[in-house]
């Protein structure tokens, strides 16, 4: 009787630590998890079911990642998104005073304030295109999990995964989710087009730099 009742308090202890680890992975995943125990005499069973209710999850459609949020698109000349921005209440666009010129040569960036869920929001141009947005969201009107979990179901897993940022990539968008909360709508192949530019202008300043020394 003793072995029987250590052997049943071991298999419980068991069962215990099997559902913790799954409840623990599944509220990672944002799922919900049911599960029926079913302990007898002489043997023990788990069912376990992810996605809640018992039901098996219905498969959504996945949908190619975004270009455009609103009235803006990736690809837009700066002319066009000055104008998409005044005519849109949800951006505090105050006009050329939001528009500075960047270090690098043909960048130019639009910074404007938000309304809503908007916090702040950043427009970057590459030879007068549109290539990446970048939004500051409210903290206090929407989280992290909850902005994971709208764009995994409609854009499916992500490329990449971390602690402080999730990525969603193909060949023409990248986009990003970052903590503490912003979003980045990025042209995949300008981006690379400027980081394969930078790349060369660091080789040849290196060189510069390197000539300069063996003259001394």
């Amino acid at each position: 009787m003793c072995n029987l009742f250590t052997d049943k308090q071991y298999m419980k202890t068991r069962i215990f630590f099997v559902l913790i680890f799954v409840l623990l992975i599944s509220q990672a995943l944002f799922a919900e998890i049911t599960a029926e125990v079913d302990i007898q005499e002489d043997q023990a069973s788990v069912s376990i079911t992810i996605g809640g209710n018992g039901k098996k999850p219905q498969n959504k459609e996945i949908q190619p990642l975004p270009r455009k949020y609103r009235t803006m698109q990736l690809g837009m000349n700066i002319d066009d998104v000055k104008k998409a921005l005044a005519n849109d209440s949800i951006f505090g666009y105050r006009g050329e005073r939001d528009v500075s010129l960047l270090p690098s040569p043909n960048r130019v960036l639009i910074e404007t304030s938000g309304l809503s869920f908007l916090d702040r929001s950043w427009f970057q141009f590459y030879e007068d295109k549109l290539y990446t947005m970048i939004f500051k969201l409210d903290e206090d009107r929407v989280d992290f999990y909850s902005m994971f979990k709208t764009l995994n179901e409609k854009y499916g897993e992500p490329t990449s995964l971390s602690p402080d940022k999730v990525v969603w990539k193909d060949d023409s968008i990248t986009l990003c989710l970052e903590r503490p909360l912003t979003i980045k709508y990025i042209d995949t192949k300008v981006f690379k087009e400027i980081q394969d530019k930078a790349g060369i202008e660091k080789n040849k300043e290196e060189v510069t730099r390197q000539g300069f020394l063996d003259s001394l």
